[in-house]
């Protein structure tokens, strides 16, 4: 059954791709049409949800599974690692090991930086300022300094990763410089704002994948699967069906909901939606952090 759900497309992949990429041109439009009124906010809102969510993309290019081709994810997971401040190659090597340890207090490198445990650190988590903080210094004392201190970096891949974000910095200097010498905000509106207010949702998604399962090595009981509506399992390239996904990473997206069916009798913890999902979150992270 896996053999058969594990084949890979490049027509699927590029299809999915072309439908993100094309609202995201729809939602950039539209912000560059109601740019100056208060429709503003409620574009910007669209605009970042679908621009943040270009993670996910990235997320499943690590696993080269997302095209046949892996020249295609490797340049889709480098286009998307760019607009978000999260260098493709290094974030395969966190990826790999919060695979391989997933749920491991000492070895899950998700699990290095603390989860809120009040309803103000919650707020102060989904906003992203913590996360865009370590992006920025992680992407600096990579490119500035040359050392690449992170554990599961291997000795290896070290001077990859080092170039890596010497040239994703180079990218962001031109870009600056190329706006401040055009004297243009076209920059802030279509990228840096949405990425930022983007970060309330892709934060939430986030949590609802492990934060309050089991810390076993049991991807049935460590992982949670969120049944959601349509235009979130398409944004979030079916990463909803997270269970599954880490019981069998070599599954492409398009491949989780028929996954789904033979995993669901199975599956030790989901949630019907995340409103559903981080109230149980919620409830969780500030009971651990009470003591009770």
């Amino acid at each position: 059954d896996v053999k058969a759900l594990a084949v890979r497309s490049d027509a699927k992949g590029l299809s999915h791709l072309a439908g993100h990429l094309g609202a995201l041109c729809f939602t950039g439009a539209l912000v560059l049409a109601v740019r100056g009124t208060l429709w503003a906010v409620p574009a910007l809102v669209a605009h970042g949800y679908v621009l943040i969510f270009l993670f996910c993309a990235m997320h499943e290019a690590t696993h080269f599974t997302p095209f046949r081709s892996r020249w295609l994810s490797r340049a889709v997971g480098h286009f998307a690692g760019f607009l978000l401040l999260l260098p493709f190659e290094y974030f395969r090597l966190f990826h790999w090991d919060h695979h391989r340890f997933t749920q491991d207090a000492a070895r899950d490198p998700e699990l290095t930086q603390p989860k809120p445990g009040s309803l103000f650190g919650y707020l102060v988590h989904i906003s992203g300022l913590p996360n865009w903080k370590t992006r920025l210094l992680t992407v600096g004392r990579h490119a500035s300094a040359g050392r690449v201190p992170q554990p599961w970096v291997p000795e290896g891949k070290k001077s990859a990763v080092v170039a890596e974000a010497r040239v994703y910095l180079l990218g962001y200097i031109a870009l600056i410089g190329v706006s401040v010498w055009l004297q243009s905000t076209l920059l802030l509106w279509l990228w840096v704002l949405p990425a930022m207010i983007g970060q309330v949702f892709l934060r939430n998604y986030l949590l609802a994948e492990h934060t309050g399962c089991p810390q076993t090595d049991d991807p049935l009981s460590n992982t949670r699967t969120t049944y959601t509506n349509p235009v979130m399992q398409f944004f979030a390239w079916n990463m909803p069906y997270h269970v599954e996904h880490h019981a069998c990473p070599s599954i492409p997206f398009h491949s989780l909901p028929a996954a789904n069916a033979h995993f669901r009798p199975h599956i030790q913890v989901a949630d019907q939606g995340y409103l559903s999902a981080l109230r149980s979150i919620r409830k969780f992270l500030f009971k651990a952090a009470s003591g009770a």
